[in-house]
């Protein structure tokens, strides 16, 4: 099953409720007005793409529906998804793992599903013949280094543990010192689930950072931000602390099957500035997916009757 249709699955319950308003909008060769543009603004709006970006999107459309005399629905909705696809132009692009070892430092509050997460990344990396080395520097977490250690047996990757409550950044020097020494393409280290407004975690986080600079200063390296598609907006603060604390370079949503309102990818991705690299629409192995913005748009504003 190739990227549209698992994004299309994932996007199920967003379209069951964005594809009804589209089709309602836009049935029966209804003509574009200020009534059915409205009406388009509300359903984005409920879909989680938040007011002020909704706002600014809409603006944009109306401009371009009037310097291109656009009276037809469909071209105006095929218009209104050219102008998304330009907002989510920087999303789905690799991360830089150019050096061997890179390192992926994956962050996040508790319960997004960060460890999961880590797993089903080394599975994406392994299957493209990487080696991979998982680093369980989440040592707070009662069987967490026991959970990574099942993903790592599952997707053939490698990985350093210490026992609970060992110092993480330790752990992560382990590692660091393990890639090389084995030869390792990525370091994926996990990270303890951390509260944005916990300051001492934030602090660990530093220390960490401060560890891979001294021991891989020209490793490539990448800050994904792990996020559960269904907190909804609050996502927006989650990232915006995170970017500020921890030099976020990109995010992957987690549970995007499991929430109704699927435009908060757009939101997060224009709102906070940082790019959507990953997707998660399910529980199997390869149901993280690296993020394409074209057929997401294409899935997300199908209309229920196609």
């Amino acid at each position: 099953m190739g990227f549209f249709d698992k994004i299309r699955q994932g996007l199920k319950k967003t379209k069951e409720n964005l594809g009804s308003a589209l089709s309602n909008i836009f049935s029966g060769g209804r003509k574009v007005d200020d009534e059915t543009l409205d009406e388009l603004e509300e359903a984005l709006i409920l879909a989680d793409m938040g007011v002020s970006l909704t706002s600014e999107v809409m603006d944009e459309l109306r401009a371009r529906i009037k310097k291109e005399k656009i009276d037809d629905g469909d071209a105006a909705l095929e218009c209104l998804k050219t102008i998304l696809r330009e907002k989510l132009s920087e999303c789905g692009k690799p991360l830089v793992l150019e050096t061997s070892p890179s390192v992926v430092l994956v962050i996040g509050v508790n319960g997004v599903g960060k460890t999961t997460t880590i797993g089903k990344l080394s599975g994406h990396y392994v299957r493209e013949g990487k080696k991979v080395l998982l680093a369980a520097a989440d040592t707070f977490r009662a069987a967490a280094a026991d959970q990574l250690s099942i993903w790592a047996e599952r997707s053939g990757a490698q990985i350093v543990r210490q026992g609970e409550g060992a110092d993480p950044a330790a752990v992560v020097f382990d590692a660091l010192k393990a890639g090389q020494s084995r030869g390792a393409d990525i370091i994926i280290a996990d990270t303890a689930g951390r509260l944005h407004n916990k300051s001492n975690l934030m602090s660990e986080l530093a220390k960490i950072d401060r560890i891979i600079t001294r021991e891989l200063p020209d490793a490539s390296r990448e800050v994904l931000l792990v996020i559960d598609a269904t907190t909804g907006q609050n996502a927006l603060i989650q990232a915006e602390e995170f970017k500020k604390a921890a030099g976020v370079t990109g995010i992957v949503l987690t549970k995007l099957d499991g929430t109704a309102k699927g435009g908060i990818v757009i939101s997060l991705a224009v709102s906070c500035g940082l790019p959507v690299r990953f997707v998660g629409v399910g529980e199997q192995m390869d149901d993280l997916l690296p993020f394409d913005a074209d057929s997401f748009v294409d899935a997300l504003f199908e209309k229920k009757d196609n």
